[in-house]
């Protein structure tokens, strides 16, 4: 029998809301979130009903929900268009004139659109797609840099009725064409190149090599960034800027079905060819709608920031649908965060005087390392609340961001969710909801989660198990895009009629949720199941280390041995003596169990350009392999040859 995964964490600290926060915030108070997420779970008709209500249909629906696991149908019968609640419907009033959107490009370049501006592009790129025969239903593929055209891509297909898979800038040619294939589009809408790290990144000569032999696709719509020198293909690509020469601003939103898909997200999963998930259009905009409003407690003179490239799902929902159709500013950045400098992220809060900041706990970690010198040259006071997102933010890093970036004052978001629940499922409300450092904390409205055994019995306070979700959310997955099964299989199979995570957690005294990592990433270390992030945590506990990556090796003898790799902060030596040390560190708080069989000092660990730590390669060069797996969104190639080369 399966045992539990094992949870050795203690956190005690507790931080209430301030109560001038509270005071003004849409949800300020314990006892308001406890009515409001009652009533969402004993009648989530009436509570979503009454949400949805706040958007623009352009036919009424006649039933909130239809449910036969693990197929749901919401807002059955009405009809809506995406972009139009993102964009028309807030040209009627004061917002018209409102910056909608705020950019800036990595070497520099500042843009700025107006809701009533980015309407009218959003328009006549809708009109460029419709000249080029792109209609309702077809699938179109987005390969572009973080730049205001992929926002406006995006919202023209929705306009449209066509179906957008966007697929991050830092893909190979390989992932495009066989995500190309997968969902057969007929179009790609790219950009002759990117700026990353001061260098232009190929986007179009990738998608050239993508579309080499046979292909769906019939039309190339390249937009001119970075000026490099690329190869249009007479018949087959054409250029962004001279399209617009042809149409007009003018250009009606389609009715769709709730249910019409909305856009294909390819996630690569450990293993396998990457799924397609599937999200549609009146859930979907429902569920970030309404989690972008309660989650960032929204106001009207907000500048919100997330960090997030538009090629995730975090990109999706809180860079463009979520704040868009809360009328709010949203910001985009091009580059890297230390880019030219390490300071990048702080100089651009200070000049836009951003107020609320969501981005990534490997970001977090790496702004550590590099040293609070960067973060004390700029005045940060405009932020009033931060968010985390992409994976457990660990108890020392969520105190750094609560002190050096917050100031001590800005209540932060922890927010877990996943590409396929489409918006954030388990999150402190910033007003109502006491944080621990480290916790996801509750559940979010209509969200109905459950840590389980192997049998799908709840365990008690404080023993590990699988996250699962016991009831559906108006932005869940619909399905694997082409392969139900797959879907069926994947996520309602192990707890027939419940959604599995793919997660490990726990859940302590107070009915906080913490998150212990993917179930794929526990070590079973000599009888004991370990989650990776604790581990991890307990590493960056220590005085001296800036972030850290637990992963497994074979042992003959324990079946698996823990090798962790550490990122030191700036200005500490790695030396055989701060190994004990670690080794010893990591016992005392977890036990001896935990103690690392090998530490190994890394400049920098291999991370993706979203952030996330590249667990499976740590894995391979642990074992001693040569690193076989994919490495095309790796950020920095030279981390992968210094890690792979034997230590001094």
């Amino acid at each position: 029998m399966e045992q539990n995964i094992e949870s050795h964490l203690k956190e005690n600290r507790l931080f209430k809301p301030a109560r001038a926060f509270a005071k003004k915030a849409r949800i300020g108070s314990f006892e308001e979130y406890r009515k409001l997420y009652r009533e969402s779970i004993e009648k989530p008709e009436r509570f979503w009903a009454r949400e949805a209500k706040e958007l623009a249909w352009q036919l009424p629906w006649k039933k909130v929900l239809e449910w036969k696991a693990p197929d749901a149908k919401w807002f059955v019968g009405g009809k809506l268009n995406v972009s139009e609640n993102c964009l028309d419907r807030h040209l009627d009033g004061p917002r018209r004139n409102k910056a909608a959107l705020i950019w800036e490009g990595e070497p520099g370049e500042k843009r700025i659109f107006t809701y009533q501006q980015l309407h009218r592009d959003v328009c006549r790129f809708a009109n460029v797609l419709k000249r080029n025969k792109i209609k309702k239903g077809d699938r179109v593929i987005i390969y572009m840099p973080n730049v205001p055209e992929a926002a406006i891509a995006m919202l023209a297909c929705a306009r449209i009725g066509a179906i957008h898979s966007v697929v991050f800038g830092g893909f190979s040619a390989e992932s495009i064409r066989g995500r190309i294939a997968d969902c057969g589009a007929t179009a790609v809408i790219t950009a002759d190149g990117g700026y990353r790290r001061g260098t232009i990144v190929p986007l179009k000569q990738n998608v050239d090599a993508a579309l080499a032999g046979k292909t769906t696709v019939k039309r190339v719509i390249v937009f001119r960034r970075a000026g490099n020198e690329i190869h249009i293909e007479e018949g087959r690509d054409v250029w962004w800027h001279r399209e617009l020469e042809y149409v007009g601003a003018k250009c009606d939103p389609v009715a769709l079905e709730s249910e019409h898909p909305l856009y294909i997200l390819y996630t690569s999963g450990s293993t396998g060819k990457p799924k397609g998930i599937l999200h549609t259009t009146g859930g979907y905009l429902v569920g970030s709608y309404v989690t972008t409003k309660y989650v960032f407690d929204l106001r009207e003179e907000d500048v919100y920031w997330c960090t997030a490239d538009v090629g995730w799902v975090t990109g999706h929902s809180y860079v463009i649908y979520g704040p868009l159709a809360n009328g709010a500013t949203t910001l985009m950045y091009e580059g890297a965060p230390n880019w030219p400098e390490p300071d990048r992220f702080w100089r651009i809060i200070e000049e836009y005087a951003v107020s609320i900041l969501y981005t990534a706990p490997t970001a977090i970690r790496a702004f550590i390392t590099w040293g609070d010198q960067w973060v004390k040259k700029h005045d940060l006071s405009s932020l009033r609340l931060l968010g985390s997102v992409g994976e457990p933010i660990n108890p020392e890093a969520w105190m750094w961001y609560h002190d050096k970036i917050g100031g001590g004052r800005c209540p932060i978001v922890d927010t877990w969710w996943q590409t396929e629940t489409g918006v954030i499922m388990i999150t402190p409300l910033p007003g109502a909801i006491p944080t621990k450092p480290g916790s996801a904390t509750l559940p979010f409205f209509g969200v109905d989660p459950a840590v389980v055994d192997a049998k799908g019995n709840e365990v008690p306070p404080n023993v590990g198990g699988k996250l699962i979700v016991r009831r559906p959310w108006p932005s869940m997955l619909r399905g694997i895009y082409g392969d139900q099964a797959r879907y069926r299989k994947q996520y309602w199979s192990e707890y027939p009629g419940r959604y599995f995570t793919g997660d490990g957690a726990r859940r302590d005294k107070d009915g906080y949720f913490w998150i212990v990592g993917r179930i794929d990433d526990v070590l079973n270390v000599a009888g004991h199941r370990l989650g990776t992030s604790e581990i991890e945590s307990a590493l960056v506990s220590h005085a001296k280390v800036g972030e850290a990556a637990a992963v497994g090796r074979p042992d003959e003898l324990k079946g698996q041995g823990l090798v962790v790799f550490v990122t030191l902060k700036a200005g500490a030596k790695p030396t055989p003596r701060l190994k004990e040390e670690l080794r010893a560190h990591v016992g005392k708080q977890i036990g001896a169990i935990a103690k690392p069989d090998e530490v190994r000092f890394a400049e920098a660990l291999p991370k993706t350009r979203s952030g996330k730590i590249m667990r499976r390669l740590l894995k391979e060069i642990a074992a001693g392999k040569a690193v076989t797996g994919d490495t095309t969104t790796l950020e920095d190639f030279s981390v992968l040859a210094k890690l792979a080369s034997p230590e001094e």
